[in-house]
């Protein structure tokens, strides 16, 4: 028989906060729901490379459980399942509750856009009898990362007659892949000498496509000449077409289990795709609906959530602005009372480089989602700051769903900061906290994050559509 606990420790017990390791506390059963949920993620990070294909898989995905295109004026009514594409770059989802929308709205907002390499208008040259494609990298990377690394081409071509042309190329078994290969370290001297963030020039991250010269052609541009002669049979596209394009290089990698004991996930956009399948699922699974739920896969969030497919566009508001017509409510009723988990990574303490992590309030790996009070960097500039109440209404809606969940910061204060799309769902009058998966190697081309950490996102997204 264990010995009656002393006082102090009974008291210690209930008064301390301890951030517990989640495999200490899962059974096989959630074990097990957790395995299948994280193939269902990396299957969806594999089909999903750009918020393009994004879109597209979350709507073949939703389409399967039910939901259909939202037309304006369309009569709904409780458990109507409808989604409106916002130009093939961001989706917007809704489950219809049995409350009224005067109620206001459950909302899981995530964004899927990735750091990547995009195409220049002008990009394809000839150069030392290479075929090069110039690129301008789109979001927040390193440089150096993009480097001697298998690349694919995704995206779209549209012709001047409207029509749209599919390209996906290093993705498929036995297809080629492209390079930037890095300086050999025979020549780097000047180069290494150079900090970090500078060694590499950005107008260097041009992508080499060939080097064998069209048959029998003469003269100049011959290897030019014979890659778009590939590109003109396999696709119908000219030189003149990549001036309607949007074709970005993103890494040839597999999502794939990390770790001796496959505890982990790597893989490429998992930010902040890793919190919009969650959000996806979460929807799908939701049981229980009292207010309408909503999702948002939003575009543009890495380069500050502008443009028509970003979330400061105005097609959430019309959205959801159509939704509140139907029911004869207005859009600000609903939206003062409504609640957005704003779902996106955070950093994960990694011991490689603690110098730069406060241990006490960073995101641990496999204590569950992370909840972020406040983004933005140098006195919280740029985070919408959930409020007290906000925080202790999420930390009820977890704890009540079972949810394993801590509180974290993104870094040291000073040392660095990032942004998420809370802040533009804040300004509208919502109510709105981050939470999400801790991140290792951030927005490198292969990011690293806790199986237990996926799944518990996802819950807690289910968790909030249940509400």
């Amino acid at each position: 028989m264990s010995e009656e606990k002393k006082d102090w420790e009974v008291r210690k017990d209930a008064l301390f906060l301890e951030k517990k390791n989640g495999y200490d506390l899962l059974d096989e059963a959630a074990l097990a729901e957790m395995e299948s949920y994280c193939e269902g993620y990396k299957a969806f990070l594999d089909a999903a490379k750009t918020e393009r294909e994004a879109v597209d898989e979350a709507i073949a995905q939703a389409r399967a459980q039910g939901f259909v295109p939202y037309e304006r004026g369309m009569a709904l009514k409780a458990g109507d399942k409808v989604y409106r594409s916002n130009r093939g770059k961001s989706l917007m989802l809704a489950v219809i509750g049995q409350a009224p929308l005067s109620e206001g709205v459950q909302i899981g907002a995530a964004h899927i856009d990735s750091p990547r390499l995009d195409l220049k208008p002008y990009p394809l040259y000839e150069d030392g009898d290479f075929a090069l494609l110039k690129t301008h990298y789109y979001g927040g990377i390193r440089k150096y990362q993009w480097l001697s690394i298998p690349l694919e081409l995704h995206g779209v071509v549209i012709r001047k007659d409207g029509t749209t042309v599919q390209v996906r190329i290093g993705g498929e078994p036995g297809d080629p892949v492209l390079a930037i290969p890095d300086l050999l370290p025979h020549l780097a001297g000047q180069q290494s000498q150079k900090p970090l963030g500078t060694a590499v020039d950005p107008e260097n991250l041009n992508l080499f496509v060939g080097s064998r010269p069209f048959p029998g052609s003469e003269g100049g541009d011959r290897v030019k000449l014979a890659v778009l002669d590939l590109l003109n049979r396999k696709y119908g596209i000219t030189e003149e077409d990549f001036l309607s394009a949007e074709l970005s290089a993103v890494p040839a990698y597999t999502a794939c289990d990390v770790g001796l004991d496959r505890s982990m996930i790597g893989g490429y956009g998992q930010d902040d795709r890793v919190c919009a399948y969650a959000a996806l699922k979460g929807l799908f699974d939701a049981e229980k609906r009292n207010k309408t739920a909503v999702c948002i896969l939003a575009d543009k969030e890495e380069i500050g959530s502008d443009g028509v497919s970003g979330m400061q566009s105005q097609a959430f508001d019309t959205f959801i602005a159509d939704l509140c017509e139907g029911q004869g409510v207005s859009l600000r009723e609903c939206l003062e009372h409504s609640f957005c988990l704003s779902a996106d990574v955070t950093a994960c303490y990694d011991p490689n480089f603690a110098s730069v992590y406060d241990k006490r309030n960073s995101s641990l790996i496999n204590r569950g989602v992370g909840l972020c009070k406040y983004t933005g960097s140098r006195g919280k500039a740029g985070a919408s700051d959930a409020s007290a109440e906000v925080m202790g209404y999420i930390r009820g809606v977890l704890d009540q769903a079972g949810v394993l969940w801590h509180v974290a910061e993104l870094g040291k204060v000073d040392v660095g900061g990032g942004g998420t799309v809370a802040v533009y769902m804040a300004n509208r009058n919502i109510d709105t906290v981050d939470a999400g998966v801790s991140v290792l190697g951030m927005h490198a081309p292969f990011e690293v994050t806790g199986k237990l950490d996926c799944y518990m996102s996802y819950r807690s997204m289910k968790a909030v559509f249940e509400q």
